[in-house]
Order: structure tokens, then sequence, then C-alpha cells
């Protein structure tokens, strides 16, 4: 066996089958000769009981002095207990971003991605977060192998789609259907932490050790302070009483009237089951809102409206559309319809759920009263116990929706915020203590009668 030099390997012939020179002054390292006349550098070894050979690069890139030097250089690997061939094995295998996302929405679509609180994410999200991944991510990084993934590279993610480099128009399933993707400061936001989410699912299934996406710095999302001042909310009331003559918008008119009332979401209200009305207890038992399992006091406005409502009321849904049992469908176009070139039409149905809680603000309620009326996360420690309705939440309720359905219907109020002054509330327990010592007066006096 000779040493390995340009003249030796230039001169090697090619056979009917490959075959390997083995250098004499490096065990290990060799140069296989193919039947087309290719030559590459090699070296062998052992690892794991195992014979590996591990491929050094071709002749005309490397020459033999090159290679000798990286053939010593993997070899020490091999003698430190490195496998070389088996690493890049497993490089060539590293799986690409489209590819951990496709592995990613088929165990979202089997429930086994959980989201708040443990619990497996909604429908609504799902059909979301494949938007986000098939409009954005893998257009921007889908080629990209998870493995070399950088701090770097998901920033660039985030600057790419705020300046709107995914934006594009997509055709929808609808008939003539289309749907503008757009970038922006919110869709980046929300993309890169859907995106941190996914590389830490590949962290979890042993696929990467660390996740590149911890620690970006994204901007903060438009915080949505928009809330109706009191000539608006009359505005709207004249609006809903205008449009509620027309059988067409009945329906619409009569959601978005609850949704100022309640301060529920829009999807909680269209999609309200009879099964979730309780109005014994004045309240709405929420099985699946945002939150989960949710229980909203509710004002006696809305209580005796869904009382009549339920008289004639036929069906799974409070608002029940077309077809065998569905709920209402037509409240995004209508909304359109009802507010397009009205002095509102800028408000969203979020706009009511912000001013219901605004409202309830002003009128001195405090922070946990209005996360548990309009279930926020926040509220959860008071919803342990309003499982049997707190009367100080119904009587919030009952205020709130009060004072809103005035403003509706055109009152002025002269205060819009509780007397805390010390005669106000000295006549405030005045009238409780009256109240509750006539009753035990009538109590005493019907008990010789019982008796």
């Amino acid at each position: 066996m000779p040493k390995l030099t340009k003249r030796v390997v230039d001169a090697a012939e090619v056979r009917e089958k490959d075959y390997v020179i083995w250098d004499d002054e490096l065990p290990g390292f060799g140069l296989r000769l193919f039947t087309t006349g290719k030559r590459s550098y090699v070296i062998q070894y052992r690892a794991a009981g195992r014979s590996r050979r591990y491929t050094i690069g071709l002749h005309g890139v490397w020459t033999p002095e090159t290679a000798r030097q990286e053939a010593k250089v993997q070899l020490g690997r091999v003698a430190k207990g490195d496998n070389p061939a088996e690493e890049r094995e497993l490089d060539h295998r590293a799986i690409t971003v489209k590819e951990l996302c496709n592995l990613y929405l088929n165990d979202l679509s089997a429930g086994l991605i959980l989201g708040k609180r443990g619990r497996p994410k909604k429908p609504t999200t799902i059909v979301t977060d494949t938007g986000r991944i098939h409009r954005h991510i893998v257009p921007l990084i889908g080629t990209r192998r998870v493995k070399d993934l950088t701090k770097a590279d998901v920033g660039k993610v985030l600057k790419d789609i705020m300046a709107g480099k995914t934006r594009t128009t997509v055709k929808t399933k609808k008939l003539r259907g289309k749907s503008i993707v757009r970038g922006g400061v919110g869709t980046a936001t929300r993309t890169v932490g859907l995106l941190g989410g996914i590389l830490t699912y590949a962290v979890e299934a042993g696929i990467i050790e660390t996740n590149p996406a911890h620690g970006i710095r994204k901007p903060k999302d438009r915080v949505r302070t928009r809330r109706l001042s009191e000539a608006e909310y009359r505005t709207l009331g004249q609006l809903l009483r205008e449009k509620g003559e027309q059988e067409k918008y009945t329906t619409t008119v009569d959601i978005v009237r609850q949704i100022a009332l309640t301060g529920c979401r829009r999807s909680e209200i269209i999609q309200l089951r009879w099964s979730e009305v309780d109005t014994e207890a004045s309240c709405l038992r929420l099985e699946d809102s945002k939150e989960g399992e949710s229980i909203r006091a509710i004002g006696l406005l809305v209580v005796e409206y869904l009382e009549r409502r339920r008289a004639c009321a036929v069906g799974t849904y409070v608002f029940p559309g077309q077809g065998e049992d569905n709920a209402f469908g037509s409240f995004p176009n209508h909304w359109k319809q009802i507010f397009k070139k009205s002095p509102l039409a800028d408000i969203t149905p979020h706009v009511l759920r912000h001013s219901f809680a605004s409202i309830a603000n002003d009128l001195g309620f405090t922070e946990v009263t209005i996360a548990a009326l309009v279930g926020h996360a926040k509220g959860s420690v008071t919803s342990k116990y309003i499982h049997t309705l707190d009367t100080a939440l119904i009587m919030a309720a009952d205020t709130i929706a009060g004072y809103i359905q005035g403003l509706l219907d055109g009152v002025t109020f002269k205060q819009t915020a509780y007397a805390i002054d010390r005669d106000s509330r000295k006549a405030s327990l005045a009238r409780f203590f009256h109240a509750a010592v006539g009753d035990c007066r009538m109590k005493n006096e019907e008990a010789p009668l019982a008796a």
C-alpha cells in the first residue's frame, strides 16, 4: 500500500468494480475509485462495534495533502468517541421547517397540541394557526432546516412580515371569494409567537435542543382602546331602532344589543345555546368560551329579553340561522351593511365589549368584578364562587346593563360614578338597616300564627 500522493492518485486505474487504495502512513485513510472514474477520499473506522466509512470529498476539490489533514482531524474525533459518519447521516435526514410544520399540524388536528390552561386548541384557533403557517412561516423559511435556525433568522421573519413581504391575495372556498393576507405589527407578533410554539414542540420532540425564538423582542401589538362615548351610544341606539324596523336586520340588531348589554364576545352571543341560558340564576353558563367554561352574570333587561325569546324558540340556538339547526350566520355581512356610511363605521363588536367594561369602570366597579362579568382570565378567582352567583355580581350586571340601555334610549345621565362621600354611604346603610329591621318584624309577627 503506497502513500497517497497526487502521482499515485492520478495513476490509479479504473476497474470493473469499485475499490479502495489505503494509505500506508495513516491507517484508515484511503482513496476510493469508482467504475465511472470518479475518485474520493475516505476514512474507515469502528464505532459502537460497527465498521463505518466516512467520505471526506472528491479528488480535485481535495488534494491528497488536504484530505490527509482532514482525515487526521476526523480520526482524532473518533478516538474521542465521536461518530462522523452517523452525524453526517443525521444531518442529511434533518427535517425542514415545512416538514416540522406538517408534523405540528397533524398533532394539532388530533388535539395533541395544548393551548391555554392545558386544553386542546379550539377549531377556530386551529384554522388561524394553519393560515399563519401556510401564508407566512412556510413561504419565508419553509425550506430551511430546523437545526440550522438561529435567533437572527426568527428576527428576520418578524421584520419581513411587518414589512409586508408575505402580503398576498388568496382565493377562498367561497364562490368568487378572495382574502387579502396582510402583514403588519399585529400579524408579525402573533405569527412569531406561533413559530416559537412550533419550535418548542420541536424541542420536546427531540428534534432540536434549544428554541431560537426564545428572547426575541416583539413589538407591542396595537392596544384596542376604542370605546363608545355617551353620545355615540345614543347614536347606536337610534341606528338600531331604524334598522330593527327592517325584517332583514331584526336578528342582527338583537345580537348587537345583547353584546352591548352583556359585554360578551361576538361569538359567545351568536353561538349561544338555550342549554347555556339560566334565567333563574340570572346568568349564562357558557360551555366553551375563549377561557373554557365560563359563567356570566346578566342584567334583568337581558334576562327578560331571553325569557320572551324562549317562549317562541325552536331549536338549539338562541339566534338560529337558516338550515336544520344552525347558529345565525349573516352577522358579519349585516354588521357591515348596518354601520356602513354611519358615524360609527369604524367600530367593531369588540368595541361594544370594551365599552361595557369601560362603563362598568366609570360606575365604580372593581377590576375583579368587571373581569368576572366579561369573562377575562384574570377573573378566574371570582369564577370559583360564582357557580352560585354572588348577589353583588348580579346587581353590577343590572346596573351596567340598565345604564347602557338608558344611553341607547337617549337618556342623559348627570353622574357616571357612585358617590363615595360619607353622607351618601350613611344614607345607604340607613336604608339597608331599615329594610333589615322591617323583615325581622314581619317574621316575628308571623311566627305565632305559624305555631
